[in-house]
């Protein structure tokens, strides 16, 4: 079933977030793989066969490339999907080259549950996968920035879009 609604909502994030990209992108939890197609320099990397993915891998926080590969990690509406997530950013850190940027963009709780409930019937993303043992509807700006500061990433840009309903958190693995 066509979700129009998921893929306009899609494509408006990947506008947000293009002008941030820096040279090789990662997407982890790419989906449909849009950012990476759209941008044309990167992998996208997801734990479930969508179609269109680069790399199938078992955990998004056990990331099959070489320390510092990429200059760009996004995780675009599925940190809160990745049931380790620490581990996942540390990992992304791990991947990231000195300085290199993380993109992140995150609904909060009460909004991301009353939004998969009205979307359902739509929603591949729960009508074929479903949410496993340790997902969450969306993630707090507070839990986002405890995330990111736990796993030794510097915030550069946090930002409301999309109606000021969603939120852009970049962050930067420190040059040292």
């Amino acid at each position: 079933m066509r979700d129009p609604i998921g893929e306009l909502l899609a494509r408006w994030r990947v506008r947000v977030i293009l002008p941030h990209i820096r040279a090789r992108l990662l997407d982890v939890g790419c989906g449909l793989n849009y950012l990476v197609r759209r941008y044309g320099n990167g992998v996208g990397l997801d734990v479930y066969p969508w179609g269109d993915v680069d790399v199938l891998a078992s955990d998004a926080a056990s990331l099959p490339f070489r320390d510092a590969s990429f200059d760009t990690v996004a995780i675009i509406a599925a940190l809160n999907h990745i049931p380790h997530r620490s581990r996942a950013l540390c990992e992304a850190r791990r991947v990231l080259r000195p300085g290199g940027r993380l993109i992140l963009t995150m609904i909060p709780p009460g909004i991301s549950r009353f939004w998969h409930f009205l979307r359902r019937p739509w929603d591949a993303d729960q009508r074929e996968r479903g949410m496993a043992e340790g997902e969450r509807y969306g993630l707090t700006q507070a839990e986002v920035r405890r995330l990111l500061e736990e796993s030794g990433f510097s915030i550069q840009i946090e930002r409301r879009f999309m109606l000021g309903i969603n939120r852009l958190t970049i962050a930067e693995k420190p040059v040292q």
